[in-house]
């Protein structure tokens, strides 16, 4: 008997220090809890939107994973393990972070617990959510509002500012790192 094999989408965040090798540090992370990265959107830079004193911006993108064989909540927990690794230790308060992995989809799943909800209950209300997500997965269908991302990115009240981030030639050695990384991940799917 086959395991079912399950798509999610996980939204990937940082503003505090080397932001974008916080980012490869998460996507290593993933890899490293046995989650399958198919594919990665390219990386945006937004205004912080919740944060409490937060005066750099944040880099954010989405990731499409394929599992098998485990629950949302374990997956989760698998996140929350990830981001500790990387110095976050405050997951609920609203301060600027090392790293900040949201579980947006986990396939059509419709879920409320006290530890996670499915889908993410803010993902339609957050360009920086949407924008990316809409790159790699733009007819995935949100389960509950029944409209597709690019749908969903169209109709977004949020205004935000949010553009592709490219990094200027000043960047330090590890963002070089990740791009070559992450071109090598995109060109593996």
């Amino acid at each position: 008997m086959e395991t079912e094999i399950i798509t999610a989408y996980v939204s990937l965040g940082s503003n505090l220090g080397d932001r974008a090798g916080n980012l490869l540090l998460a996507v290593r992370g993933l890899l490293e809890a046995s989650f399958v990265v198919h594919k990665l959107s390219a990386i945006y830079e937004t205004e912080p939107v919740g944060v409490e004193n937060s005066q750099q911006k944040f880099l954010n993108m989405v990731a499409e994973i394929h599992i098998a064989g485990i629950t949302p909540s374990q997956m989760m927990a698998r996140m929350l393990r990830i981001e500790y690794l990387l110095g976050r230790k405050d997951k609920f308060l609203k301060k600027p972070r090392t790293v900040d992995l949201d579980l947006l989809l986990f396939g059509d799943v419709v879920s409320e617990t006290e530890f996670l909800t499915l889908p993410h209950p803010r993902m339609q209300d957050r360009r920086f959510v949407l924008a990316p997500l809409a790159e790699i997965a733009p007819h995935v269908v949100h389960p509950v509002l029944q409209k597709d991302i690019s749908q969903l990115l169209g109709e977004t009240g949020d205004f935000a500012v949010v553009k592709r981030w490219t990094p200027n030639t000043e960047q330090t050695f590890e963002n070089d790192e990740m791009k070559i990384f992450l071109k090598s991940v995109r060109q593996d799917v």
